[in-house]
Parts: structure tokens; sequence; C-alpha cells
């Protein structure tokens, strides 16, 4: 899969909203439904890479592709549950695996290199299941 280069709709319950903001990265366009990641450089939000920090699903397009990193802050949820596509999942005995992104739009249920995102909560069909998701700086000691 490749990272997004539009927004994308991600269908999140309404159970527990959590939303913070995170500076961005320098000169990129962190898209709406991206999961986002910190750059382990700079400190500052991007798109989701292997191994990042998991900051949550930004939730509004944040265009800063002419600004200096931290010129603008990402608006994530960084708590909640989301419907992902996850690679690996097939039925109900994958609830409570945990989920790792790749990418800001991969999602796999395979640990080597990637980010940790959440854990599954309910397998719907096929690769689709529901995401209780937690960003890393959220998660309890």
């Amino acid at each position: 899969m490749a990272t997004l280069a539009v927004d994308k709709q991600r269908a999140f319950e309404l159970d527990d909203i959590s939303t913070n903001e995170v500076p961005a990265i320098a000169t990129d366009i962190i898209y709406n439904g991206a999961a986002v990641g910190e750059s382990s450089s700079t400190g500052t939000g991007r798109p989701l890479v292997a191994g990042d920090n998991f900051l949550g699903f930004c939730i509004e397009r944040c265009d800063n592709s002419a600004g200096a990193a931290s010129a603008k802050n990402i608006k994530v949820r960084d708590k909640g549950v989301v419907k992902l596509s996850v690679t690996g999942v097939s039925s109900t005995a994958q609830v409570g695996d945990t989920v790792y992104a790749s990418d800001d739009d991969t999602f796999t249920t395979a640990s080597t290199s990637n980010s940790a995102v959440g854990k599954i909560i309910r397998w719907i069909t096929g690769t689709t299941c529901l995401v209780a998701f937690e960003a890393t700086y959220k998660r309890s000691i």
C-alpha cells in the first residue's frame, strides 16, 4: 500500500472522543484519516512511517507543504475506536491481537519494524475490524 495522497474518511465509534494537536513536520501534507507518527529526529508529527511512535489519526488535513517544522499543528484523534482493514485478520480468532501500522494507511498484525496502534476489539468481515487505538503518549506506563 502507499501513503495517503488525498483525505480519507475513517469511521470512528463515538464512545470516547479524545483529541490533541501536535506540531507538523516541515514541508509535508498530513491528510485527514492518516495515521500520524512522531519523527524521531525532529519530534514533530508526520504521515506515519514504520517504527514511529503513534500519535493518533489526523482529523483535519494539515498542509504544511510550504512551512517550517512546527509552523502548523496537526489535529489528531488520539484515543478511540476506528474501523480499519487489517492485513492478517480473517476471523474472530484475532480479537485481542495488536494492530501495527507500516505507513499512514497500511495496517497489519505483523509487528516487524512497524508501529503499534491498538488492539482488535471486533471482527466484522474479511480483513475489516474495529480497533481500539491509543497514542503512544497516552498509554499507561
